[in-house]
């Protein structure tokens, strides 16, 4: 099935460690689908909740279709995330330990579907963010110079 990237979320990268990735679908209503297949999403600052045995999106911003009526959800809404049971119960496991949280990874159609990469995350200290950034910054120069004598 092709999978068509529509968002990432680059800072999840930058300010947690991602231990394990699920993949969800993302429960919209039309003109919500209309606007991702536009590329109006945006998923920094959200995260995931596990609440009553069901996973929601929250803080997700899927811009109102313009060509919409007045049928336009609101941008911000909780949107529900379809996992399996044994799913939930195994992320609602490990975010109850201290310090792990859901974050939302990317967004992408699979298929003709909305599908989203969540991360189960661990926050990372500034120092830990400062190693990345210098590891990050060692990789670039290595293949630069790997580049020049090819």
């Amino acid at each position: 099935m092709e999978t068509k990237l529509i968002a990432q979320n680059k800072k999840a990268f930058h300010d947690y460690f991602i231990e394990e990735s699920y993949e969800a679908g993302v429960v919209l209503v039309g003109s919500e689908v209309k606007s991702v297949r536009l590329g109006a999403v945006n998923l920094r600052d959200s995260f995931a909740i596990i609440k009553d045995g069901e996973a929601f999106l929250v803080g997700a911003h899927i811009s109102p279709y313009e060509k919409g009526s007045y049928f336009n959800e609101d941008p911000r809404r909780m949107r529900k995330l379809l996992l399996s049971r044994a799913e939930i119960r195994r992320l609602k496991a490990k975010v109850e330990q201290k310090g792990y949280t859901l974050v939302p990874l990317k967004i992408y159609f699979k298929g003709s579907l909305v599908k989203l990469e969540i991360g189960l995350a661990k926050g990372k200290e500034s120092a830990d963010k400062r190693v990345s950034l210098k590891e990050k910054e060692l990789n670039r120069s290595i293949e630069r110079a790997v580049k020049t004598y090819k």
